[in-house]
């Protein structure tokens, strides 16, 4: 079981603002993503307004404010899959899936994340989900993956 967050607070007795990144990666580390009622604890905690925790959390693209799906989906957008069109399948999983970057559907199943290299570049335009690499995608065959994972989760 997951320590809750003011367990993992009261782990830090005299942290002050220099510990702030320290929390959140702790917080997201058990509970895979900051809540805004953590955002609020946190700045109980360290004496600051939520509005700076959000700031600092949110200029991080390391911090996710959502939960992840069950189907974590990574696009990479590096300059390789970014040539082979990595756009364009980036859009087409946008209207598949009906969320954008950093969003979980609604259903729970798929979240998507946009990220700056996967690091097989000869595999370009790339997916990722849930480690698993699907290479040389197209906007026709990235609906057929992610149905297949829809698929797989109605089983």
């Amino acid at each position: 079981m997951s320590r809750t967050v003011p367990s993992i607070l009261e782990s830090h007795p005299s942290a002050g603002r220099d510990a702030l990144i320290p929390l959140l990666q702790e917080i997201q580390a058990e509970h895979g993503y900051i809540a805004k009622d953590s955002v609020t604890a946190v700045g109980r905690h360290l004496g600051l307004p939520a509005s700076t925790i959000y700031g600092v959390a949110t200029f991080y693209n390391q911090f996710r404010f959502q939960p992840l799906g069950r189907f974590h989906v990574q696009v990479c957008r590096g300059t390789a899959c970014h040539v082979k069109g990595s756009q364009g399948v980036f859009e087409t999983m946008q209207r598949h899936l009906g969320i954008g970057p950093g969003q979980t559907s609604r259903d729970g199943l798929f979240s998507l994340e946009v990220v700056a290299c996967l690091g097989a570049c000869g595999l370009a335009p790339l997916i990722c989900v849930n480690g698993e690499f699907h290479g040389g995608v197209t906007c026709a065959s990235v609906v057929r993956i992610l149905d297949r994972y829809r698929a797989e989760a109605a089983a």
